[in-house]
């Protein structure tokens, strides 16, 4: 890691969203960025704009020439598993299969801290690889260690599953879980730029009691969040129907015991009716759009359409080890994929401008982070990516024929990979990323 001195001025090709409640995109050709460490000891952006009118005022500062490159706000993964880092790739019949024969099994590993820590370790470093400097995820004590150690943004928080899982991951009690659950959050949630999560697996896991207690923790704790799951395959919809008789619908069971509110992130959300949009949109609560991971298990494809009709926040997310790739140029080509499916009934073809504000501006909208991460404007946390646009040759030769910025964008959203990532700039430090790129 190499860091900068507390004010640093970058000279590249500039792409950020001016308004973050909106996904239209500011380009600068010949752009300058400069970004100041301040008291607290965070870096953040303090000017952008034309490299010719704010080159006088500071010239004085140290520059980095990444002229030919562009740089753009770091990518926001808003649900991603890191205690599945190693089931990537495994193969299954749908979800509930793919839990049983591979997750858990997998997941009961990490009560060894050696191995945790070092699927953490490789975690980050694939993290960073493909340009993701903020992400969602599942985990405790290994996960946040690393993230504090490399400046990261991150929120994760323990598990909750005491019912319907294997020894050795299902909680001994209702009660020890939520305990530990509040000592985590004292202990690391607004801990340098860390935050906290309240974690059950999913509704089929937790009994009534550990709900009801999460959502109690939840209301006693307004700014910490909750992550999970909901309406993402239909066996697992009808499970829930069956251990929750009474609730109206899945979503409604998490509405029940106190977990829909802001920051609540419920990920996939693909079988949701018109009630159930209208609550979330109403209650604050945001979707993780997962398409790599639907796709890969065939668990349906999410209505972008119906999702901004109701008004209903979502964004994009790997879903990694369900999802297929770390990239979120892989989750954007899968996003515009599903989207083309329903077009000429309830579908729209999504613009590369809104698929790239789902995974930066408009995902940090979904997580309650506006105005901090995912963006490039005044007073962001200085977290960027530098894109080389002629990363592969085929890349180059698109690059070259594009008529517009969106054409360009487009490309490197179907095109792309990690080999598109030349430098990650996390925390205002340089991130030797490239050197584990395989060409």
């Amino acid at each position: 890691m190499q860091a900068v001195s507390d004010s640093h001025a970058y000279r590249a090709s500039l792409l950020w969203f001016p308004d973050p409640d909106s996904d239209q995109i500011h380009f600068e050709t010949d752009g300058l960025l400069v970004t100041t460490r301040g008291a607290d000891g965070v870096a953040r952006i303090s000017a952008i704009g034309d490299h010719r009118t704010l080159e006088t005022a500071h010239a004085h500062l140290p520059l980095t020439d990444w002229r030919g490159h562009w740089i753009a706000p770091g990518f926001v993964d808003t649900h991603i598993h890191y205690a599945q880092t190693d089931v990537i790739a495994s193969p299954a019949d749908g979800l509930l299969p793919w839990l049983n024969n591979y997750t858990f099994p997998q997941e009961t590993r990490f009560a060894d801290p050696a191995h945790a820590s070092a699927v953490a370790a490789f975690f980050f470093d694939e993290l960073m690889r493909h340009g993701v400097t903020t992400a969602h995820s599942a985990s405790v004590d290994a996960f946040f260690t690393q993230a504090q150690g490399r400046h990261l943004r991150m929120i994760s928080g323990r598990v909750l599953q005491d019912r319907h899982s294997p020894d050795g991951l299902r909680d001994s009690s209702a009660t020890q879980s939520l305990y530990e659950t509040e000592a985590l959050i004292a202990r690391w949630h607004g801990v340098d730029r860390l935050g906290y999560a309240i974690t059950p697996r999913f509704a089929p896991t937790s009994s009534e009691a550990q709900l009801r207690g999460a959502g109690e923790l939840a209301a006693a704790h307004p700014d910490v969040w909750v992550q999970s799951r909901v309406a993402e395959n239909a066996d697992e919809i009808r499970w829930v129907a069956k251990l929750f008789p009474h609730a109206r619908s899945y979503l409604g069971v998490y509405e029940d015991m106190g977990l829909l509110r802001e920051r609540s992130v419920y990920a996939h959300c693909l079988h949701l009716d018109a009630n159930d949009r209208d609550l979330m949109a109403e209650r604050g609560a945001a979707g993780a759009v997962c398409p790599t991971s639907n796709l890969f298990l065939d668990s349906g494809f999410f209505d972008f359409s119906l999702a901004q009709s109701h008004q209903l926040l979502h964004a994009l997310a790997s879903d990694v080890g369900g999802g297929t790739s770390f990239s979120p140029f892989h989750t954007m080509h899968a996003a515009y994929t599903v989207a083309r499916q329903s077009v000429g009934q309830n579908g729209r073809s999504l613009s590369a401008q809104h698929l790239w504000w789902l995974h930066t501006a408009g995902a940090a909208k979904a997580l309650g982070l506006s105005g901090v991460t995912g963006n490039l404007n005044a007073g962001c946390e200085a977290d960027f990516i530098v894109l080389n646009p002629q990363a592969t040759p085929l890349l180059s030769r698109r690059i070259a024929a594009a008529d517009s910025l969106q054409e360009q964008q487009f490309a490197m959203i179907v095109l792309g990979d990690d080999r598109l990532v030349e430098h990650v700039v996390v925390d205002g430090h340089v991130l030797e990323v490239h050197a584990s790129h395989s060409n």
